[in-house]
């Protein structure tokens, strides 16, 4: 079998690389990946084929683009799963280049969506989708809740979804919207608000909390969303959208956590009179009807074990 990871070189791409070569099933891995992010760390440390049964296996990359039309259908040509993570992720500056956000987000999955069409040799598409196409809501949110996204990066996300959802009848097509991604990876990302406060507190002791940190948002720690990802190859669910995410936080709730461990951290308010906008997502997820339902993990156990990754 042949998974094609599109974002492979990515935060949650480097998670789920470390996952599938564990799948004794696969023979060869295509990362498809433009390294915008100028972020090699997966390509660097662990040797990933020896986490594998498989002594076949081989991976590659391909540098590309996903408009880069002939170059992504060759891979796609090649390909029996894709998982498509790639896109173009800032925060929380979610609404600046928004000509970026659509072309990446929008029209680089319509292009993806385009070559599966033409191949035969697919069976599975997993796109990674964000419970930003939600938008704001003071009331709990799950799968069947209209999304009413309100940032360019959430408005191109649900037009992607769009293109995705051609799919639905023809292949098994799993539309992932997951949460904020947070937690430790070679790759991971330090825009994310919980990975922020923790580099912030760990050699600055001193955190800034944008608004007045009484917006709540969902969230899901980046092992967790590759062991989910993983499993979908051999899980028989129907073609639909699901919600990918397992706690719900105050960002104040989260600052409590992070103080919790760094017993001297100061904070500071960035535009305090402003109340951002706010999600929660329902934790009983539609997916749960699929696959085992894990256990929350304690934010303050996973905040230590966080810790212990800084080298100083």
């Amino acid at each position: 079998m042949t998974v094609l990871v599109t974002g492979g070189a990515g935060y949650v791409g480097t998670q789920l690389m470390a996952q599938l070569v564990k799948d004794p099933s696969i023979s060869r891995i295509i990362v498809y990946d433009n390294l915008s992010r100028d972020n090699f760390h997966m390509f660097l440390g662990e040797h990933l084929k020896e986490k594998s049964s498989n002594k076949e296996l081989k991976i590659e990359l391909i540098h590309g683009e996903l408009l880069d039309t002939r170059k992504l259908r060759m891979a796609v040509k090649e390909a029996n799963i894709i998982y498509h993570l790639a896109a173009k992720v800032v925060t929380p500056f979610v609404n600046s280049d928004g000509h970026a956000y659509e072309q990446t987000n929008h029209w680089g999955t319509a292009e993806l969506v385009y070559a599966i069409e033409e191949s035969p040799k697919v069976q599975k598409l997993v796109y990674l989708s964000s419970t930003s196409v939600y938008g704001s809501s003071q009331a709990l949110v799950d799968e069947s809740s209209i999304p009413s996204p309100q940032t360019l990066y959430g408005i191109s996300k649900l037009r992607g979804e769009e293109h995705v959802q051609r799919l639905f009848p023809k292949i098994p097509t799993y539309i992932m919207r997951c949460g904020n991604v947070y937690g430790f990876n070679e790759s991971l990302r330090f825009d994310a608000v919980i990975n922020r406060f923790m580099f912030e507190a760990n050699f600055k002791r001193r955190i800034s909390i944008h608004g007045d940190g009484k917006q709540r948002r969902a969230f899901i720690n980046v092992q967790r969303v590759g062991e989910v990802l993983a499993q979908l190859i051999h899980t028989n669910m129907p073609s639909d959208i699901y919600n990918l995410v397992d706690k719900n936080f105050q960002i104040l709730d989260i600052v409590d956590v992070v103080k919790a461990i760094y017993f001297d951290l100061e904070f500071i308010f960035v535009n305090r009179h402003l109340g951002l906008r706010e999600l929660s997502v329902d934790t009983n997820l539609k997916l749960f009807k699929y696959l085992p339902q894990w256990e929350e993990d304690s934010l303050l156990d996973e905040m230590e074990e966080f810790r212990t990754r800084f080298s100083f």
